[in-house]
């Protein structure tokens, strides 16, 4: 049985209706006129017509689209109406595809659906699509007409949709990814080196998510790539590895690379190779030699640590104490102790080893010797004066203000950072010599964490983001200095929501500040929810990859939307929803494989750069 209804038409003379059944109860939309059949037929970017229901009205901000049955539209796509307003002006219309639906028109019941499968009921299924207006040219916001078509936007009119062209036109066009159909996607550099906005933070779970790969792929772009012009020679970034040895293997090209991740490269406009320019930083082993602790690359890393006298002069003390539950009367304890160590060092003589630093005339040559120092000065002896020992001479009425119980705390947490942090803080014969730096003389810096200790991680965290500020602070005043990215992974770790700490108050000051001195944060975590917020709402690219469904829910996530927090937990590695200042919905995008090694085994024939394996690692507990 097949039941018909007459063909309704619009001011354009398109058809609307549909038909009302077939011989399996699924039926095709009527047939709109022949010249309009054969319009629309021979124009392979039509998809369908603006829709102007009651419960699907289209308004200057969304419209809903009757997708053709012979054609289909999918989540993400760009698409174009243009309208006319009644003087005859052209109004164009872009947007993307943010909501699909089918439905069946023409019965009630959920049993119906088996009853029309039958052909007992007519029925006609339909496809809808909600798009969300992305641009407006000009901008005169009126809503489409129903019954215009709807076209997928190619070429000019898809970088229109997207302000790829105003980004072209300003030279600011930096690859972010692909779409889904192999199409380039593009950033706006200004709002990422400081010209109009700065700073990314990445979110998602770990392990799956793939943030500090998207961050890569980000500096890849940047670096390897001509947006940056001539700035990139010298631009550089400072990387935090805190996970295995992933990110010592930077300059080795990939086995892993397939020849559609080759072609996502290539229609990028990205070569697929690794960073030409990568120093590698790794801990000092424990021992008299500054031998790098590292795994299976050993070849080209150099092992680091800080003198005793830069300890000193610099203040760093207070990046032992990077916890966010400290309390205030600790924190002036730490601020006391610390001004009291930078006049040690001004007064230390540069006679014989210049990493030592002198104590209240006592010459120290080890953080031991240092620790041992600061209590004899700070709480005396165990004797007393009393008992012809020695009272503490640093202590005065800090003493009294924040109890002597505040300067044993203090003491028990320095004495515990000795196993931890020691062997990055040297005096003696051994502290003399400039092969131990940190130098960022290479355009990629990667400073390898993942065997510390939590504290010694912060402890490093800390020294090297107060260094980049202070070369930063000596360039302010250049008017766009070349952009220098620092990527911390486990920010929610260094910059928590709640509570107070040296490293947090440095974070806080690159995301507020650092665009002005030219040093970009690019941050990564699982929940940006645990993130201070000042932090988070400074970065001007949010990019999230696989979420939790509870945390995608959080509030953080709201420009989102709410279809797109559901697909979040749905992602697969490599896919990335990234949102713009410059774009007013997020992008779903895709990166191709990393092009540099990650691990050992990846590295490609014949280039291995790891050297011997690490003969020592047998022995690490």
């Amino acid at each position: 049985m097949t039941a018909t209804r007459p063909p309704a038409t619009n001011g354009d003379g398109l058809l609307t209706a549909v038909d009302a059944g077939s011989g399996d109860g699924v039926a095709p939309a009527l047939d709109p006129a022949p010249e309009v059949v054969e319009e629309l037929a021979a124009d392979p970017a039509y998809r369908g017509l603006v829709l102007g229901t009651e419960n699907e009205a289209a308004t200057p901000l969304g419209f809903s689209v009757y997708v053709d049955p012979r054609r289909y539209l999918q989540l993400d796509d760009v698409v174009h109406v243009r309208t006319t307003l009644p003087d005859g002006q052209a109004i164009d219309v872009f947007g993307i595809v943010d909501e699909l639906q089918a439905r069946q028109e023409g019965v009630t019941f959920t049993s119906d659906v088996a009853l029309t499968r039958e052909g007992v009921l007519p029925a006609s299924t339909v496809v809808s699509a909600h798009v969300s207006v992305t641009r407006v040219e000009p901008e005169i916001y009126v809503p489409p007409a129903p019954g215009l078509p709807v076209r997928i936007a190619e070429g000019e009119a898809r970088e229109t949709a997207l302000f790829f062209d105003a980004m072209r036109r300003s030279e600011t066009l930096l690859p972010i990814g692909v779409s889904r159909n192999g199409e380039p996607v593009y950033g706006n550099l200004d709002f990422l080196d400081g010209g109009k906005g700065a700073h990314v933070n990445i979110s998602g779970i770990s392990g799956v998510a793939t943030k500090t790969s998207y961050a890569m792929f980000l500096l890849h772009s940047l670096f390897e790539g001509t947006v940056l012009a001539e700035r990139r020679a010298n631009s550089k970034a400072v990387i935090f590895n805190v996970k295995g040895e992933d990110l010592l293997f930077l300059d080795r090209p990939s086995n892993k690379l397939s020849d559609e991740d080759r072609k996502k490269y290539a229609a990028l406009g990205l070569p697929a190779k690794p960073f030409a320019s990568v120093g590698l930083f790794a801990p000092v082993r424990d021992g008299d030699m500054p031998i790098p602790n590292t795994g299976s690359r050993q070849e080209g890393v150099t092992g680091f640590y800080w003198t005793l006298h830069e300890f000193c002069e610099r203040r760093y003390l207070r990046f032992l104490f990077a916890e966010s539950d400290e309390s205030a009367q600790l924190a002036d304890v730490v601020e006391m102790v610390a001004a009291r160590l930078v006049r040690a060092a001004n007064d230390t003589p540069f006679e014989g080893h210049e990493g030592d630093v002198t104590i209240e005339g006592e010459r120290v040559t080890s953080f031991a010797a240092l620790v041992e120092e600061i209590e004899l000065n700070l709480v005396g002896d165990a004797d007393g004066p009393a008992n012809g020992g020695v009272a503490g001479r640093w202590a005065g009425s800090a003493a009294s203000a924040a109890a002597t119980g505040t300067l044993r705390a203090f003491m028990r947490r320095l004495r515990a950072a000795i196993p931890r942090v020691g062997h990055l803080l040297r005096g003696g014969a051994f502290a003399t010599a400039e092969d131990h730096r940190i130098t960022r003389d290479r355009q990629v810096t990667v400073v390898d964490l993942h065997r510390l200790h939590d504290r010694a991680q912060r402890f490093v965290v800390g020294v090297v983001l107060d260094e980049v500020m202070r070369e930063g602070e000596s360039r302010a005043g250049v008017e766009r200095p070349p952009p220098h990215f620092v990527v911390v992974d486990e920010l929610n770790k260094y910059a928590p929501r709640e509570g107070r700490s040296p490293i947090k108050e440095l974070l806080l000051d690159i995301a507020e500040r650092g665009r002005s001195l030219g040093v970009i944060l690019i941050g990564a975590q699982q929940t940006a929810s645990e993130v201070e917020p000042r932090i988070v709402s400074n970065c001007a690219f949010r990019v999230v990859g696989r979420l939790d469904a509870a945390e995608a829910q959080r509030g953080e996530y709201r420009f989102l939307g709410a279809a797109m927090r559901e697909r979040a937990s749905l992602l697969k590695p490599g896919s990335m929803i990234v949102q713009q200042p410059e774009i007013p919905v997020p992008l779903l995008l895709q990166f191709p494989h990393p092009s540099w090694a990650t691990r050992k085994s990846e590295v490609a024939s014949g280039d291995d750069g790891s050297g011997d394996l690490d003969i020592m690692s047998r022995f690490d507990g």
